[in-house]
Formats: structure tokens, sequence, C-alpha cells
């Protein structure tokens, strides 16, 4: 009875082996480029590859010295470069080419048991329509909100169009997935089907507090216990950079000394220059560099409203920063105000500014939320989101089986 029981125990406790998938994953976004989706993106296809499983990347080139990189050490990982053109007022993105014919050919060789696409640009919709030809299981990401947008350029009128042409490219696939519950709810009620909630997870060891540099505070003419405000993204209108001016502005007008440092590049820089000329203007950072701005700050300001999830966000909470951000995306998630950082209503620009210069004002809090936004981050392990994607690309391959028997 004893030895049945211990038997019983060891297969109760050891998870089921998980089969090996081909996974063809499709991007018209990746590194070295710099924005949510591709170092997201880049997270699954080293998870996914860590996990076992043989990952064919399409992406596309990178200049004319991008290399594709193959690996045919178990599990194997191929890299399938294709051309594209930069994007209009994002010259440092490029969009992808039509190229049916040439992922039919590629698929017919080497045949994937899912196809996930993660940006739905010509290439995305070129993999959609290879991938149904061949009638290969296929999921998608909904990762950019391209119609908010477009309100932002002037082509306001596209919204429709372009949520309805979303709405065609993902009730499509056999699953999108969407990175909060807020969105979910929200594509659900303009008429998406088949969402999956999937986080989005962040580098704490990458991102930590222990980043903090004394030596780069005083780069940027801070003693101590100055007040250094940072925000990390595209320098854009997109990103409501107006509304970071004028709570950086309430809060230097009580506080002289205070400094505002922005991380990333844009359309909007000389404006923002302009403005505030005494700002710090880092430029797009990476790796180290950008663990050590976050850390060496003492407050995040997250004024965006246009964000499907928003990494910056986590980034900053792992740094240990006190996030003051709307009531909206991964903010609205994973913060608590007064907890872990202050949330405001999304329509309420004068709460922002508020809660902005109230958390200038005291140091002690903004420690104590930093503490806690830093315990909030360590819940979003990378390893737990990749088990996570890959439970819902097996569930894709499984309802693929089931209709087309």
């Amino acid at each position: 009875m004893a030895h049945e029981y211990a038997h019983n125990l060891l297969v109760e406790n050891f998870p089921a082996i998980r089969r090996s998938l081909r996974v063809a994953v499709v991007s018209e976004t990746y590194p070295p480029e710099v924005n949510g989706v591709a170092v997201t993106l880049a997270k699954v296809v080293d998870g996914l590859r860590a996990a076992n499983h043989a990952v064919q990347l399409i992406r596309l080139r990178q200049g004319g010295t991008d290399v594709a990189c193959e690996d045919e050490v178990h599990p194997p990982y191929q890299e399938v470069l294709m051309r594209g053109f930069p994007i209009p007022r994002y010259p440092e993105l490029r969009m992808g080419m039509p190229s049916k014919s040439a992922l039919i050919r590629l698929w017919q060789l080497k045949r994937p048991d899912v196809v996930h696409i993660a940006t739905e640009g010509p290439l995305g919709w070129s993999a959609l329509r290879a991938a149904m030809y061949l009638k290969l299981p296929v999921s998608t990401d909904y990762r950019t909100n391209f119609q908010s947008y477009s309100k932002h350029y002037g082509v306001g009128f596209l919204h429709k169009p372009i949520m309805a042409y979303l709405k065609k490219f993902h009730n499509y696939a056999h699953c999108t997935m969407v990175p909060t519950e807020a969105l979910r709810a929200s594509l659900a009620d303009a008429g998406f089907q088949k969402l999956k909630v999937v986080s989005r997870g962040v580098d704490t060891m990458g991102y930590d507090p222990a980043h903090r540099s004394e030596a780069l505070r005083a780069q940027w003419g801070l003693a101590p216990d100055d007040l250094a405000v940072v925000c990390v993204g595209r320098l854009a209108h997109e990103k409501n950079l107006v509304m970071l001016l004028q709570a950086f502005e309430a809060i230097v007008a009580r506080d002289p000394r205070a400094r505002l440092v922005l991380v990333g590049d844009g359309p909007m820089r000389q404006e923002l220059q302009a403005r505030c000329p005494n700002a710090i203007f880092a430029g797009q950072l990476r790796g180290k560099s950008l663990a050590e701005h976050y850390a060496s700050a003492d407050l995040f300001l997250m004024p965006s409203l246009t964000e499907t999830f928003g990494n910056v966000t986590t980034e900053a909470m792992a740094s240990g920063l006190p996030v003051v951000a709307f009531n909206y995306a991964a903010a609205a998630e994973l913060m608590v105000s007064s907890v872990n950082g202050s949330l405001v209503p999304t329509d309420d620009a004068d709460g922002f500014v508020a809660a902005a210069l109230a958390l200038a004002a005291k140091p002690l809090q903004r420690k104590q939320m930093g503490i806690e936004a830093r315990q909030t981050s360590l819940q979003l392990d990378w390893t737990c989101i990749v088990q996570k994607f890959e439970d819902v690309l097996q569930e894709v391959i499984d309802q693929a089986r089931v209709t087309t028997a």
C-alpha cells in the first residue's frame, strides 16, 4: 500500500512532458529594433527555444549587413529574412512586402505545427493567407493600437477601416492573444473573436534597483537627494508627452532642482527640447545603460493612453520606481493606488499632474511604493508567461485538428 501511494505521489508531482513543436513565428519587427513588440517577441522566441521547441523566425531584413541566424543543434532554430520598406513617420521601423507565394513554398518544404503572427502588416497578412491555404493552425497577437495612432497623425478618418481590417485579420485566426483583460473585453465588444489573455513578462534581473548609479545621477547634475523624473519611450505625439511636460513643469515650479530624463527618440524631440531645454535627452538605450537610467531615477511618469500593454511600466516597477499612470493597460492590471504607484482616471489630466506633484514631494512614500512595485514585478516571470503561450499554441493545434477532422 505504501509503495502504491509513493508511486501515485511521484506521478502526480511530475508534470506531463510537453511535446516539442515546430513553431513558425512571423513579425515585421524584431531586435535590435527597440519597441515593446520586438522586445516581448524576442523573449517569447528565446523561451520557446529553451522549452525545446523548434522555431522558424520569419522577420524583415534590417539593413544590408543583416544576416540570418541558423542553429542545427536541437532544438533547431532558423531565421528567414524578408524584404521591407520604412513606415511613414516611423523611419526606424519597417513594413513587410506581400510574400504569400514565398511563404507557401517555404512551409510546403518544412511544414510547421503552428504559425504565430505577431504583426498585422503586409507580411503578417501574407503569412495568414499562406497558412490558411495550407490549412495550418494560426495564432495571432494584438499588440499595437494602430487605430489610436491614426488619430495622432491626422488620419483619424481611417479609424473605422483600420478596425475593420484588424477584426477581419484576427478573426481568421484560431486564436488572438492579448496582454490584458481590459483589452480582451474591449475587443470582444468590437466583434473580435477567440481572444486569450497572455500577459507580458519583465526581466527582473536585467531591471533591478541594484543598477542605481550615483555617477550617472551626477552626470545629470543631481545631488543624492535631488529628484530625477524619468519617462521611457518613443518621443511622439501618440505617447501623450504634452501631459508629461505639464506634470513636470508643475514639479519644477516647486522644486527647481528636479530634472526630467527622457529615454528614447522620435519626431517630437526638437519640440520637447525647445519646451524643456534643461531636460536630459538620453536617446535610445538598451541593456545595462537602459537599466541604469531606470534605477537611477526616483519617479516614473507614464502619460500614454495608446499602449496595448506598456512594457516600460513593468520595467520601471522592476527597477523599484513608483509609477504615476492612467488607469489603463499594464498599469490598470498591476498597480494599486497608494500601494505600488498612483493610478489616475483616464479622463483626469489634472489628476495626473496632482498625483505627480504629490509623489514628487514625498520621498519616503516614493521609496515604499518602489519596494512594493518591485515585489509586484517579481510575479511576472518570463518562464510562466512563455508556458502560458505554449498552452495557447497547443490549444490552437488541437482546435484546428478538430475543425479539419
